[in-house]
């Protein structure tokens, strides 16, 4: 077992399943990419692998997977559905489709990956997801970009509260309104592009730079321990191995509070973030 592993903290989330606080993002690495990270990455000390249906690479994870001696029991393997499949039968569907090309036999957490408002059906999707949760096929359940009147549409509609919403999050797009309500119903921030997404240099901004340079740290590590600091799970891609270890190598030092408030003023020094109400799949 990695040292690093061992040193991951879990979050329990709404619906009794146990989530590390860290994570590999694997967009947009192709099968044979996505299959090398993963092996590296699991040998690194990772157990939350995240990926997609729209990835096109769910095969490729599920040979790096397979390549692991890892127990299943201590793998986090998330994915997450497109939108022809908003439907009760459909995410039954899509979960039949995705553990296939996984190589598993259940997903540990599945997500309606973006609300297609215009589609107008996630409502189904959410209820399909909690059948399969009720079914024992899924640990954990959650949603991919959805705002705070849709969360709140789906906790109405069906009185179950996602585990996760899985956002674009970092000192760019910060959006407190929108973590206030997660923070209010136990609904654990999953930031995809956490480092920025390689937009306007985020680490070499000057309040990073110094974070990294009080802690001996990189900018990477620095931006990531601001994730944790603001009750986010990151979920950074990277296929070096070197960099994987660095990433999850964030639990050993502690942000000011002074320190989170200076990152934070990074928001809004970059483009617009993805728009759900008009961007989707």
């Amino acid at each position: 077992m990695s040292d690093n592993y061992a040193s991951v903290p879990l979050r329990e989330l709404n619906n009794g399943a146990f989530m590390p606080s860290i994570g590999l993002g694997t967009w947009p690495l192709d099968d044979i990419q996505a299959g090398a990270a993963v092996a590296h990455a699991l040998e690194a000390g990772y157990r939350l692998i995240d990926t997609a249906e729209n990835y096109g690479n769910e095969e490729g994870i599920g040979e790096g997977l397979g390549s692991t001696s890892v127990p299943r029991e201590e793998l986090f393997i998330t994915s997450k559905f497109n939108v022809q499949w908003h439907s009760v039968q459909g995410v039954m569907d899509a979960w039949e489709n995705s553990c296939k090309r996984l190589g598993l036999e259940y997903l540990d957490m599945f997500l309606i990956h973006w609300p297609n408002p215009n589609e107008g059906n996630y409502v189904q999707a959410w209820e399909g997801l909690v059948k399969l949760l009720k079914r024992g096929r899924v640990r954990a359940i959650g949603t991919s970009n959805f705002t705070v009147p849709q969360l709140q549409e789906l906790i109405d509609a069906t009185g179950v509260v996602p585990d996760v919403n899985q956002i674009q999050h970092s000192p760019f797009w910060l959006d407190d309104d929108r973590l206030a309500f997660h923070a209010g119903h136990g609904i654990v921030t999953e930031a995809w592009a956490p480092l920025g997404r390689g937009e306007n240099d985020l680490l070499e901004a000057a309040p990073v730079l110094a974070v990294a340079a009080a802690h001996r740290v990189t900018p990477a590590q620095a931006v990531l321990r601001w994730q944790i600091e603001r009750g986010a799970v990151p979920i950074p891609k990277t296929t070096n191995p070197d960099r994987m270890a660095e990433n999850l190598n964030v639990f050993s030092f502690n942000l000011s509070a002074e320190e989170v408030l200076a990152i934070d003023e990074l928001d809004g020094a970059a483009g617009e973030r993805l728009d759900p109400m008009r961007f989707g799949h």
